[in-house]
């Protein structure tokens, strides 16, 4: 098993570089950072750039991995995001996971003045907006100067310029992806693209009625994979903690459980929240020390 933590992009590096350090001497395996403008309830409080941040997070760290949690095409497009990943995942020495999701309906999907859009529609966008990036962070072919074209329905370029620096530490063919679905059309594109699936298991349920939906899931990813003809093991899978209604962190035994009961339904990561002083995710960071002994 494999440990994550979300470190949301809410406080001034001059704190925030302590919590990525934190994270990486805790023994985490990965630290991600949410891809939002704004937030939910959090939406009156400061919020950070999401790239600027994993960038400052690269340089000061030098093992874990880092990734967004996740980036969606509600805001993005993926010419200038594929600069943005790639640039992260050479800071970092190719220690960048890139977290993609198709976009909720909340605040960032009508911010920059967007028509609100069907699930087919989201779908749509979700599935264009992968394929895009895949071939964009993959580079050019050695030699090319006609740079890369795009014209789908939801985006466009004109011969875009991505000549990668030479490999070194940088992840090849390129990043890998950790992509964000529960139905079947999205782990299509999980089985498809991803190096990695991520849940959060089904929205509105809580407690034994979420952990029966995660078990589905996972039957869901098995099936479709298969269908596919990808080998479902090969592909990595990612449970988000605190999604049911508790969160992880709140006490040794609710991780340890948590923890337990996604190791037996199949999942190779897990992921909680870095404790906040109050409201979502309010935790006493000291549960951390206690944490990390599980699997340092």
């Amino acid at each position: 098993m494999r440990f994550g933590i979300v470190i949301l992009p809410q406080d001034r590096w001059s704190v925030a570089r302590r919590k990525w350090l934190g994270a990486e001497e805790y023994g985490f395996d990965h630290a991600f950072t949410y891809d939002h403008l704004s937030w939910r309830s959090l939406a009156d409080e400061p919020w950070n750039a999401t790239i600027p941040t994993l960038t400052a997070a690269a340089a000061v760290t030098e093992r874990i991995t880092l990734g967004t949690f996740v980036s969606s095409p509600n805001f993005r497009h993926p010419v200038p995001f594929a600069k943005d990943v790639a640039t992260v995942d050479d800071v970092s020495h190719g220690r960048f996971l890139l977290g993609i999701g198709s976009g909720g309906t909340g605040f960032d999907a009508r911010v920059l003045g967007q028509p609100e859009l069907t699930p087919r529609q989201r779908h749509a966008r979700f599935g264009e907006f992968i394929t895009d990036l895949d071939r964009l962070l993959r580079g050019e072919e050695p030699g090319a100067s006609e740079g890369i074209s795009l014209a789908g329905e939801w985006y466009t370029a004109d011969r875009a310029r991505m000549v990668l620096p030479d490999a070194g530490d940088a992840a090849r063919p390129r990043v890998p992806f950790l992509i964000a679905a529960n139905g079947p059309k999205g782990l299509g594109l999980v089985s498809r693209f991803g190096q990695g699936w991520v849940t959060t298991g089904k929205d509105g349920a809580a407690g034994e009625d979420w952990w029966t939906s995660v078990r589905e899931l996972t039957g869901r990813l098995t099936d479709v994979a298969g269908g596919a003809g990808r080998d479902p093991a090969a592909i990595d899978r990612h449970l988000s903690l605190d999604s049911g209604g508790t969160y992880s962190l709140q006490s040794m035994n609710a991780f340890e459980d948590a923890v337990g009961r996604a190791s037996e339904l199949g999942f190779t990561d897990v992921i909680c929240h870095w404790p906040r002083e109050n409201g979502i995710y309010a935790g006493d960071e000291g549960i951390l020390d206690t944490v990390s002994a599980t699997f340092k």
